[in-house]
């Protein structure tokens, strides 16, 4: 159960890491329209799996509990935003930037901890958020270059992981309902396009099997990721993720040839060692609750 738990782990990260690779042969294909069928395909293909796996009834369910429609609304209103920027970002020769979002976004989740939910951080964690903070700080008061892109993927996406976590409920229906929310306005955009004969859906063959795949390609990480989470320790599914964001570095230097300049790689090199501490730090929480939960004979919550 737990290699299979790490193999989905890695799919999740693989596909998200190759995720620029794809969104790229669409570089064509303005950036809100992309999102708008994001939406409305990754909404059709998420109630399909819900119907393929037998969860209509408990989907139903869900769907009557009014009081969550206001965070799943926030929620998706989040992910539209940072799924705009990200695909902008792709489609603008910014990949190696929108990595650096996702390499801060794990420290800005333990900030998100500290703020919002009471948690309280230990010494290293300390450091390694400091660590990062100076790598940004280093970018913008040493060469003036605010990165603008990181900072705002790496805010929206944590802000839709805190607004997640007080909701609890499965990725797949999440997910169908978000993009659900999102797929109305989605779709009277795609109208308009149409009115003004600006879609390009209906264009060419490639391109409506790209726009449409593309909510497959949204889906499937994420039923990866779930599956994953149930079979492995957060500390575990911590120490792949960092597999996306270095994928996607990778191939916006080596493919796409983007800078990456002695100042970047000072940044990253900053938050890379920031995320060594932090992931360290988790692994040695980790053993000495297992230690401690071994000799008491008890389970101790982190």
């Amino acid at each position: 159960m737990k290699n299979h738990g790490i193999v989905y782990a890695l799919l999740a990260y693989f596909i998200w890491g190759l995720a620029p690779l794809y969104w790229r042969l669409l570089e064509d294909t303005h950036s809100a329209e992309i999102v708008a069928h994001r939406m409305v395909w990754s909404a059709i293909f998420a109630v399909l799996a819900i119907v393929v796996m037998s969860k209509w009834r408990e989907f139903a369910a869900r769907l009557r509990q009014w009081r969550l429609m206001p965070r799943l609304l926030i929620a998706s209103i989040l992910i539209s935003i940072n799924w705009g920027i990200y695909i902008w970002a792709v489609n603008s020769g910014h990949i190696v930037e929108s990595s650096m979002g996702y390499f801060i976004n794990p420290l800005i989740n333990v900030l998100f901890g500290v703020a919002l939910f009471g948690e309280k951080l230990r010494p290293n964690q300390w450091m390694a958020i400091a660590l990062a903070a100076t790598g940004v700080a280093y970018l913008i008061l040493g060469h003036g270059e605010v990165p603008y892109i990181a900072l705002a993927l790496a805010l929206t996406f944590s802000s839709y992981g805190a607004i997640k976590k007080t909701i609890g409920m499965p990725a797949t229906q999440g997910m169908a309902i978000e993009a659900g929310l999102a797929a109305a306005p989605a779709l009277i955009y795609l109208i308009y396009l149409s009115s003004q004969n600006q879609l390009d859906f209906g264009q060419a063959i490639t391109t409506d099997s790209l726009l449409i795949l593309g909510g497959a390609l949204t889906l499937l990480p994420l039923l990866f990721f779930a599956a994953a989470a149930q079979r492995i320790s957060m500390t575990a599914l911590g120490m792949t993720q960092y597999l996306g964001p270095s994928l996607q570095l990778i191939i916006g230097v080596w493919v796409f040839n983007e800078p990456f300049g002695s100042e970047r790689q000072i940044a990253f090199g900053l938050i890379w060692l920031g995320l060594f501490v932090y992931s360290m730090d988790q692994l040695r929480n980790r053993r000495q609750r297992r230690a401690l939960e071994g000799a008491a004979g008890v389970v101790i919550k982190s």
